[in-house]
């Protein structure tokens, strides 16, 4: 059985463009890291990752350790990591950043990945192993979408042996599914070196933050744009083209009606 969200029924009023450059430099990043040679790889990885014990510690790091904060949000580790990251940023990424504008969604996500990456360090400070991802700033953007638009739907592919649906489920059961998941995880310990406290520091950042941050009209608990609990056959233009196939349609329309009337 599988499930992952694909996109929301949650339409943005602007463009969000500070997402959309997250989303660039990741991906120009991880390239960058994909043509270095095996040693180089791990030597960057080990340089710009977050290492608790550098922060907390005594070790020795390569640039400013604090610094690395910042530094490991733009790395991943693989293209799972990095595909998994940046899809979850760019279904709830613009609903946070048209709340509060572009400026403050930038100071937005680096406060929730460096409280991510500090509660991470906290937990096991003498750990030094480099920490890295876009996963903790990404989580409070989770926590602050819980807060914002609990009852908005969020289209989820369903995946069953030879079944395959898109199921719309609400945010709050989609995300508390989520950061359940994680304490879970975190009490077994990092399998994988996946830092799953990261993730939990991030998601309490934003949750918390986002009151401080949106724009005083906004308003919190929001109500949902369509009904739950519908499901739909899987179509990659259907979840992701209705908007492009209504302007051509559109655009054809009015085309043909000029014509007409000439």
């Amino acid at each position: 059985m599988f499930f992952f969200p694909i996109s929301d029924d949650n339409d943005s009023t602007t463009k969000p463009y500070v997402c959309y450059c997250l989303i660039a430099l990741c991906c120009f990043i991880f390239l960058w890291q994909s043509t270095l040679p095996t040693d180089l790889y791990r030597e960057a990885i080990n340089s710009f990752g977050v290492i608790p014990a550098a922060i907390l510690g005594n070790k020795e790091s390569y640039i400013n350790p604090y610094l690395t904060i910042f530094s490991s949000m733009f790395m991943h580790g693989s293209w799972m990591h990095l595909i998994g990251n940046m899809v979850f940023l760019w279904i709830f990424g613009d609903n946070i950043e048209d709340s509060m504008g572009h400026k403050k969604f930038l100071l937005f996500y680096l406060i929730s990945g460096i409280f991510a990456a500090l509660l991470q360090a906290l937990i096991n400070p003498s750990s030094t192993i480099p920490m890295i991802g876009a996963s903790g700033a990404i989580a409070g953007i989770l926590g602050a979408y819980l807060v914002l638009h609990p009852k908005a739907n969020v289209n989820v592919l369903f995946w069953l042996f030879i079944f395959i649906t898109v199921i719309k489920v609400p945010a709050f059961i989609v995300l508390s599914v989520w950061i359940i998941s994680q304490f879970f995880s975190a009490s077994f310990g990092s399998e994988g070196g996946v830092a799953y406290f990261a993730h939990i520091g991030g998601f309490i950042a934003g949750g918390l933050l986002i009151s401080f941050f949106k724009d005083s009209h906004i308003r919190l608990f929001q109500e949902g744009n369509s009904k739950s609990f519908e499901s739909s056959n899987f179509s990659i233009n259907g979840i992701f083209g209705q908007v492009k196939e209504r302007d051509f349609m559109q655009e054809f329309i009015d085309t043909a009606d000029k014509k007409d009337k000439n």
